[in-house]
């Protein structure tokens, strides 16, 4: 078993496809933004990993029950260096300022940023990311963020 995709709901579906898209290069796999049902399914390869749907009124909020984040794994700490550059490029809100460690002492680390919605998202690596220079977060940045 494996997770099949992942459905968000978004305020604006147009901002949101804009910001998945140039974010992470997904291509748009079906669609609908006409009318009062608005949905997009994105993905990599004819494959769905995000779907959005247009039925909120308001941001994220980590007060209530619920998705904690999102995370998306690279393979290497320079794909993930380079990740950031583009996320600065496009001035998209981080969490902390740069790529942050797992936990001290940890092989693995990411950076952290927010959709339009305040979806709280991640991307990270599983190792080498002390050849980032990482900051260190002494607690555990996946979970107190």
């Amino acid at each position: 078993m494996r997770v099949g995709h992942i459905g968000i709901n978004v305020n604006n579906i147009e901002i949101s496809k804009k910001f998945y898209e140039e974010i992470f290069d997904f291509e748009v796999i079906s669609e609908r933004l006409e009318g009062d049902r608005k949905y997009l399914f994105l993905g990599l390869n004819g494959e769905i990993i995000i779907t959005l749907w247009e039925q909120s009124k308001n941001k994220f909020s980590i007060d209530t029950a619920g998705l904690h984040h999102l995370a998306f794994q690279l393979d290497t700490i320079d794909e993930l260096i380079e990740f950031e550059k583009k996320l600065d490029s496009l001035n998209v809100e981080k969490i902390y300022d740069k790529i942050v460690s797992h936990a001290e002492g940890t092989e693995s680390g990411g950076v952290y940023f927010l959709d339009p919605d305040s979806v709280r998202l991640e991307v990270c690596v599983a190792k080498d990311i002390d050849k980032s220079k990482p900051a260190i977060n002494h607690d555990l940045s996946c979970g107190f963020f």
